[in-house]
């Protein structure tokens, strides 16, 4: 009987403890409410404020000409129209866009991997005199505005008979990239001496270190970069547009400017274009984004 009012006893003292912590917890919830309120609040005014404007280009993209500048821009569209889709990627030549770019950004990303990792490699790795100041100067240039030298990078492109080439933007995109070569000496700090100092040892260059051991510990480190530099590269409208005027060396971000005009612009057919352009991104995406997330924390925290 003891035993009985003794467990009964424990077993309202659980049930008490319990409802306590319990009520504890609501009121701490109920302190944060406003907080989480604000939040969500943020969280939402952002999505719309990143989502609203593509929405807009979407129903544009099926108006005719009339429609669109008759109706809001919010308004569905009357009829569904393919047309503008059509114009886009005839007219307007979407697919030689697709193939410039592919070339440039595909060209690109392999010389800023080469020349960044091997830079990073070379600063983090080797003691010689000055090596303090350039990594310095690295960071300077990293902070001069690129405008500030598109006169003489103009020049220098147009003496070297680069200019309305290829060669041009390609080179420019790779001799640019100071920020690749930050992300690799961070990556290459975690990397440890031991490794290449064994392969040394028996008997490995320094090339081949750098190939055999440096390369594929960087590998997250590369991803990232072909993360960043790749949606740079697409989203490039600039240097294109000023170092390869030609209309066959169109790119896909300056493909869609020959609808624009003195006389008007005819934006749904623009819509359009920036739908098929949104693409080939968001598939990439869906179909990676495992890969993506991964390459952009690892090598964040050290161990």
């Amino acid at each position: 009987m003891a035993n009985k009012v003794k467990l009964q006893k424990q077993y309202n003292d659980h049930m008490a403890e319990k409802a306590e912590r319990k009520a504890r917890k609501k009121k701490v919830r109920l302190k944060k409410l406003p907080l989480t309120l604000l939040k969500y609040a943020v969280l939402i005014f952002t999505a719309a404020v990143i989502l609203l404007p593509l929405v807009v280009v979407f129903l544009g993209s099926f108006k005719g000409h009339e429609e669109f500048l008759t109706t809001g821009v919010f308004e569905l569209p009357k009829n569904l129209n393919f047309d503008n889709y059509v114009r886009a990627f005839v007219d307007g030549k979407m697919s030689l866009g697709f193939f410039n770019t592919v070339i440039i950004l595909f060209a690109s990303i392999i010389a800023t991997v080469l020349t960044g990792t091997m830079t990073a490699y070379i600063i983090n790795r080797f003691k010689f005199p000055g090596r303090g100041m350039i990594s310095n100067l690295f960071l300077v240039a990293s902070l001069i505005p690129s405008i500030t030298m598109q006169m003489s990078v103009f020049q220098i492109i147009n003496k070297m008979g680069l200019f309305n080439t290829r060669w041009s933007t390609i080179l420019l995109f790779a001799g640019t990239d100071i920020i690749s070569i930050y992300i690799f000496l961070q990556f290459l700090e975690n990397i440890s001496y031991s490794l290449d100092e064994s392969a040394i040892m028996d008997g490995a260059s320094y090339f081949k270190v750098y190939r055999k051991i440096i390369l594929p510990l960087l590998k997250p480190a590369i991803v990232t970069v072909i993360i960043i530099k790749g949606v740079g590269f697409y989203n490039e409208f600039y240097t294109p547009y000023l170092y390869m005027p030609s209309s066959d060396l169109a790119v896909i971000s300056t493909a869609l400017y020959k609808f624009t005009g003195p006389y008007g612009s005819q934006w749904e057919i623009i819509c359009a274009g920036i739908v098929i352009t949104l693409l080939p991104t968001l598939i990439i995406f869906l179909l990676l984004q495992k890969q993506i997330y991964a390459g952009m924390t690892q090598g964040s925290v050290k161990e």
